[in-house]
């Protein structure tokens, strides 16, 4: 959380958030993602790497799946056939 302050502190255009839940507890994931949907709100422009499909799912407009370093996947995140199909993709 201390990051997201630091990083909101400058008032930024663009932010690169790398993994912003993880190693958090679902409470405290899911306040750092309120953030992250009011920064959006606010304007910023936002590249989210994160491997909670559904979270980012949420947040984001399009999407990439990566996979060894290539783009295996994308798509727009607000389409269900999108969205069924990165998670087909993703299913463990």
């Amino acid at each position: 959380m201390l990051a997201m302050a630091r990083a909101m502190v400058g008032a930024p255009k663009a932010l690169l958030i790398d993994e912003p839940s993880e190693g958090l507890a679902p409470m405290i994931a899911e306040q750092i993602f309120a953030i992250i949907r009011e920064l959006k709100r606010a304007g910023t422009i936002i590249l989210l790497v994160e491997q909670n499909v559904h979270a980012a799912l949420d947040l984001c407009d399009r999407f990439y799946a990566m996979e060894r370093g290539r783009a295996i996947l994308t798509g727009n995140a607000q389409l269900d056939k999108d969205r069924a199909a990165l998670i087909a993709a993703v299913a463990v």
